[in-house]
């Protein structure tokens, strides 16, 4: 560890600069590169991510250098500033604010005007000529210092506020006098010490270390481990703590304070976007505590308040500049936040911004054609999982709607649920299956669950950079904040829109995050569209790519829809959907109850055909592309009835008595069917089926290669083999029946016999497998099951436990898990090479639409992954990300 634990940055100068985000975090680290670049930056110091690490290693102590470094670097502010800390004449006051490496918005704590006391407020009043903004920077202090470092209910003091507007009659703080917030820092005050049974504190070095302390402390906080788990940030990075001198955005109406995006962060369109507020102070923009007002005329819209370039046109065209500038200098799409003290402009934060999959394509295509970017760099630029919010429909331009509401589109999308009002009954009727929409006065960083749980989050105050728009922008949730047009009765679980329209809790809502429309009723949807900027990139992204990505697919339209987004095959079409279809459950049936092979091979000639339509269908969406059919896999139990009245049903539809048929469901009922008579299993103990299928398959491929002139290579593959004297039976009856068909019709069609490897057993032998099989696929679903002896439908009751207390870092049904079932792949893929050098090699879990797995899937040296057709592009992506890594 370094022995160097603070790094300064003010005055054009800095220690640090933005390559050392790991040691100082994204905030500091750019903090630093804005000072050296020339901006201006209040000056002050950073102290390290590693005093974070030796603070929770020590048991919440600080190295015993610390406390000299942090009196060092305070002194050099001191002096480029010319007021020293805790002064009572002459103080100077500083903010403390926290900056992981990745950014983290408002999942941890700041607190502003520190250094203020019932002594020091006099200096202030001294310094500034202006008593009311003093005292409302102090009674500011006091709130945000009694919550974020002593504990306290921060409701208690908002509850005072609004007693004490209410009593003046004023609806906004601006409007309170400083004898107003002189009362309101001493009824504070005395509300702690009862509440708390503490008195807060008055020496500023208290304040400044309690301040350090709760800023550690919050990297630790529910919310922040919250954001860490969605986002995959490792806990062990730890969070860097910013000292830096206080500017203020309210002391006046030549005073400001606001937040800005280089680009639009919902669109990506390139145009200087934000808001901002005259006479504020930074969290009132993001808390939509008053509402914003936009930063240019171009924003603008009807019925707005003045732009900050009407109202500080010099300061605007100042920060018009330094946007160009950040943008050169970073090579990306900037989000950052300054204040206006007495016609100044100061930079407190610059960095990469938060945006939409549509931005974040938007930009990296622009940015390539404005030659800030290359191409290879515009892939890097969009997160796989971003291309989720872009696949998924949004709403029909011509479904009727009713409009009961409007606020600002705040995070595009469109979403549909039952109106819930907290974020713990989102989280709630989200697990067991149920959409929702969070509906909020506003969001604050503790609804973060919540508004992941949900569909969508509609508020009725903030602005298009509050808390709520930034998270769901973030998160890819379709938002509408600011809804002024909504009033929210938290009491009574209900809100009201405009035209007197009541909406009560469970209420179906739909909202439309890319116009701010509120909707009453589920909207229909249509499907999204691949085209323009997102066809541009993702040419890109398969230039760049090795791995080639297929589709799990069991119908011709999902066969359809994964060729449009790209698929290169099918890797995985599970012949036993088919089965379920209404009009073949009950030939199904009837195979599976009749006692002798000649019954059963009745009921198989009646399915044969309508398989074979299956994969005639299949075959021709696909043509040219490779097409991997899976025989049947799961056990017989599961085409039958398992209720009294279904059974009942069945028999008379059958003609067979209900004691014979529930007999026979009583006799093929296991107790443990995923690793019962299933897969290979049925084929060796019951050929017939296995024949059936193979029939199929390559009658279709037959007639369309003499009919229709296709070129198929059919992929038949045996689930489940656990020994290759297995496969190798298996494999000598679909050769039989093969040749057989392809004699009958005449024509010369290659096709290939594989396997899936999902038992640990097979991965063990794959060399002794591989002389049977010439293409592995491995079925990650089962063969995680296998490896950790679990249950897939089981674990959702106590997987998150495991993930939330660290005992895995992912849910390995969602993401691969590398150190033990992906040894198990990579142990097989080598083996089977060595044993087969030219065996095609592909995976065909859920698995392979998860961008993590796909990396690993690449460094394996698999030649595909095959994923749902939705998260093909997704899986693209990632192989591209892979190919460029």
């Amino acid at each position: 560890m370094s022995s160097k634990y603070v790094y300064f940055f003010g005055n054009g100068k800095a220690e640090g600069d933005a390559k050392m985000k790991n040691l100082l975090g994204g905030k500091g680290a750019n903090l630093a590169e804005m000072t050296s670049i020339g901006l201006p930056v209040p000056p002050g110091f950073t102290i390290s991510t590693e005093v974070c690490t030796y603070y929770y290693a020590n048991g919440d102590t600080y190295p015993q250098s610390l406390e000299n470094e942090v009196n060092t670097n305070l002194s050099e502010v001191e002096k480029i500033m010319g007021r020293t800390f805790g002064d009572p004449k002459n103080p100077l006051l500083v903010s403390v604010r926290s900056g992981a490496r990745a950014s983290m918005p408002g999942m941890m704590d700041t607190i502003l005007n520190l250094g203020l006391n019932d002594i020091t407020v006099q200096g202030i009043i001294a310094q500034s000529g202006d008593e009311r903004f003093a005292y409302d920077a102090y009674r500011r202090f006091v709130q945000m210092y009694s919550d974020v470092v002593m504990g306290m209910d921060k409701h208690v003091l908002e509850h005072q506020l609004e007693m004490k507007k209410e009593e003046k009659g004023v609806h906004l703080d601006t409007e309170l006098t400083a004898a107003d917030w002189k009362e309101l820092v001493a009824s504070f005050k005395l509300a702690i010490r009862e509440h708390l049974g503490q008195e807060f504190p008055e020496d500023p070095k208290d304040q400044l270390w309690g301040a350090v302390g709760a800023v550690f402390g919050s990297w630790m906080n529910q919310r922040a481990i919250t954001y860490r788990r969605l986002n995959s940030i490792p806990s062990e990075w730890g969070t860097a703590v910013n000292v830096q001198s206080m500017v203020f955005g309210n002391m006046g109406d030549d005073c400001a304070t606001g937040v800005a995006f280089t680009r639009d962060p919902s669109t990506g369109e390139n145009y200087f976007y934000g808001e901002y507020l005259v006479n504020a102070q930074g969290e009132d923009v993001v808390a939509g505590i008053r509402t914003p007002q936009p930063l240019n005329l171009f924003q603008k819209k009807e019925g707005d308040l003045p732009s900050m370039e009407e109202v500080l046109p010099e300061c605007y065209r100042q920060l018009a500049d330094i946007r160009s500038s950040l943008e050169k200098h970073y090579k990306d799409m900037q989000d950052i936040e300054f204040t206006i003290e007495k016609g100044k402009l100061f930079m407190l934060q610059t960095r990469n911004g938060k945006r939409t999959a549509k931005a974040a394509i938007k930009t990296a295509v622009d940015m390539v054609r404005e030659g800030l970017i290359d191409e290879k760099t515009a892939v890097l630029r969009v997160a796989p999982s971003q291309l989720d919010q872009l696949l998924h429909p949004s709403l029909d331009p011509k479904a009727p709607k009713k409009v009961i509401a409007k606020g600002l589109p705040a995070s595009p999308g469109a979403a549909s649920g039952a109106v819930v009002f907290t974020a713990d009954e989102a989280e709630a009727e989200a697990k067991v299956g149920k959409r929702v929409i969070l509906v909020r006065i506003e969001t604050s960083p503790e609804d973060i669950h919540g508004m992941h749980a949900a569909q969508g989050i509609l508020t009725a105050r903030g602005g298009m950079t509050s808390h709520a728009a930034v998270v769901a922008r973030g998160m890819g949730k379709c938002c509408v904040a600011g809804c002024g047009d909504i009033k929210v009765d938290y009491a009574n679980e209900k809100f009201m829109a405009r035209n007197g329209q009541m909406v009560s809790k469970g209420d179906i809502i739909t909202l439309d995050g890319s116009t701010g429309e509120v909707m009453l009723g589920e909207v229909p949807t249509v499907s999204p569209e691949m085209t323009g900027d997102f066809g541009t990139l993702m040419g890109w992204v398969d230039s760049f790519r090795t791995l080639k990505v297929r589709t799990n697919a069991d119908t011709p339209y999902d066969s359809k829809v994964a060729r449009q987004f790209g698929a290169e095959g099918i890797g995985l079409c599970r012949t036993e959907h088919m089965f379920f279809d209404a009009e073949r459950i009950s030939a199904v049936r009837e195979m599976i109850l009749s006692e002798d092979l000649e019954g059963r091979q009745k009921a198989l000639a009646k399915i044969l055909p309508m398989q074979k339509g299956d994969f005639i269908g299949i075959f021709r969406e696909m043509k040219g592309l490779p097409v991997t059919i899976r025989l049947l896999d799961p056990p017989l139990h599961e085409f039958l009835p398992q209720e009294d009245k279904d059974i009942e049903a069945l028999a008379k539809s059958l003609s067979v008595s209900t004691q014979q048929l529930r007999h026979k469901v009583e006799f093929l009922h296991e107790f443990n069917p995923m690793l019962g008579h299933r897969g290979c299993r049925l084929g060796l103990t019951y050929p017939e089926i296995y024949d059936m299928q193979v029939q199929a398959i390559m009658e279709a491929a037959c007639e369309l290669v003499k009919n229709e002139g296709f070129a198929i290579v059919p992929e038949i593959m045996i689930p489940l083999i656990a020994t290759v004297s297995e496969l190798k039976e298996l494999r000598a009856n679909a050769i039989r029946v093969c040749e057989e068909v392809i004699a009958r019709y005449g024509v010369k069609v290659e096709y290939l016999i594989g396997t899936m490897i999902e038992l640990p057993r097979a991965a063990l032998t794959a060399d002794e497998i591989a002389t049977e099989a010439e293409f592995f696929s491995f079925g990650t679903n089962d063969l995680t099951q296998t490896t950790f002896g679990l249950s897939r439908d089981d674990a959702g009751k106590f997987l998150p436990f495991y993930v939330e207390n660290g005992l895995l870092p992912e849910d390995p049904f969602v993401s691969l898990d590398q150190g033990g079932v992906g040894k198990l792949v990579k142990m097989a893929c080598e083996l089977g090479r060595a044993a087969r050098p030219g065996i095609k090699l592909g995976i065909c879990g859920e698995h392979g639409g998860d961008p993590a797995s796909v990396i690993f899937c690449h460094n394996a040296g698999l030649d595909y992954v095959s994923c749902s057709p939705f998260r093909v592009p997704i899986a693209r992506l990632a192989a591209a990300h892979a190919a460029l890594a």
